[in-house]
């Protein structure tokens, strides 16, 4: 039976800065001179094997699906870019930023990429091609030489924004990573744009990154959310799992929200402005390879904790009039950081778990508690009354 996840709206309440009260007025061109920057890039032209040699070697181009969206092209998709590609039409060009020298990250453009990559290296035949109708079901090694030529000749052009783009931090201008999710967010703005949470994980590599897509893949946690669990054995295939594409946590990343949500609230200063800003805030975390375990343990055994406590159905709402199981991101959130308040006097409310679990579902038997639990209002103040009142149901005030 599949199982409805709540998540409310985190993402969606605006943080847009508003204009102050009786701010002094500032002359645009006096404005213009101080604070504005300007961004160092450059274009270049790679062959489709080029490309391919690159993203397999690893080196210098990074293509890791962790750090991209998990919505795939079909294969019609890629077909059609290859028969674009055939018939030189222009494709848009993908954009990279230089993470660390002459090292590349995707910023846009990793679908093109990885069909491509896909397609040279013969994972997937051409379908449903409109214009070069003969070349439906030809796969690359199978290819006659003169189109095999077409395609080693074909190129797509790629513009690389550079790590010179940094400013004067002394003169107190916006970070690398400002500039990056402002390109980021001008170019995400055609097709499907990006969610928040796949934006923020693909300008946010790094072992907080790590940490939060290693904890997605976590069994208890998986099988909480109903996400299918990695039996995979190769950890490359667990983006192709046909029933994880079609679960909506995992291809919109909202697995990856869930769990950032326990470290960004955890943080009583943090819990400041909308949920957005407070997630936004969380994932530009920067910690050492040293602290990823560290980091996964306590979300673990967090987690595991309140498995056992509520024996195996935390964060469970009452039945809808359909009779639906419904699990709520809020009243996870809320759990978990109320847990960890209160880590070291988990054997006390261990010993009175008959007596927790009665006040849970008298307090969502009332309207005006299971309001609060269930986040239907998600300001920081609604955040702060949801933790206290799962704090009271864990230890009796």
């Amino acid at each position: 039976m599949s199982i409805e996840v709540v998540m409310g709206d985190a993402d969606q309440e605006s943080d847009a800065v508003q204009p102050e009260q009786g701010q002094e007025h500032v002359e645009p061109d006096e404005f213009f001179a101080k604070n504005a920057f300007r961004i160092i890039y450059q274009t270049n032209n790679f062959f489709l094997p080029q490309l391919r040699d690159l993203i397999d070697r690893g080196e210098v181009l990074n293509l890791r699906p962790e750090y991209q969206r998990r919505l795939r092209w079909t294969p019609v998709q890629k077909s059609r870019l290859i028969e674009s590609l055939l018939l030189n039409i222009p494709v848009p060009p993908v954009f990279l930023y230089e993470s660390e020298a002459a090292r590349y990250e995707v910023m846009d453009g990793q679908q093109r990429l990885n069909a491509v990559r896909e397609f040279l290296a013969g994972e997937f035949a051409l379908t449903a091609l409109t214009v070069l109708k003969p070349l439906n079901g030809l796969r690359y090694s199978k290819c006659p030489p003169r189109i095999k030529r077409a395609l080693d000749r074909a190129s797509l052009s790629a513009i690389v924004l550079l790590l010179e783009s940094g400013p004067d931090k002394s003169a107190g201008q916006l970070s690398f990573t400002d500039i990056r999710r402002i390109i980021f967010d001008r170019l995400n703005t055609g097709g499907t744009k990006l969610n928040p949470q796949e934006i923020r994980n693909a300008l946010n590599p790094g072992n907080f990154n790590q940490v939060i897509i290693e904890l997605t893949r976590y069994d208890l946690f998986a099988d909480v959310f109903d996400i299918p669990r990695y039996s995979e054995s190769d950890p490359g295939q667990y983006y192709e799992n046909q029933s994880r594409q079609k679960n909506q946590l995992f291809a919109t990343m909202g697995d990856c929200q869930l769990i950032l949500r326990y470290f960004a609230l955890k943080e009583e200063d943090n819990i400041r402005g909308s949920m957005k800003a407070m997630l936004d805030r969380a994932m530009q975390a920067q910690i050492s390879a040293e602290e990823v375990e560290p980091f996964k343990r306590e979300f673990q055994e967090r987690f595991s904790f309140l498995y056992e406590l509520f024996e195996g159905k935390p964060f469970l709402l009452p039945a809808d009039g359909k009779g639906r199981t419904r699990v709520s991101a809020a009243m996870y959130d809320s759990s978990m950081v109320a847990i960890n308040n209160l880590w070291n006097r988990r054997s006390e409310i261990t010993a009175d778990a008959v007596e927790v679990r009665r006040r849970l579902s008298d307090a969502l038997g009332a309207s005006e508690q299971q309001a609060i639990l269930t986040g239907q209002g998600n300001t920081a103040k609604a955040v702060k009354e949801r933790i206290a009142l799962m704090t009271n149901i864990f230890i009796k005030g």
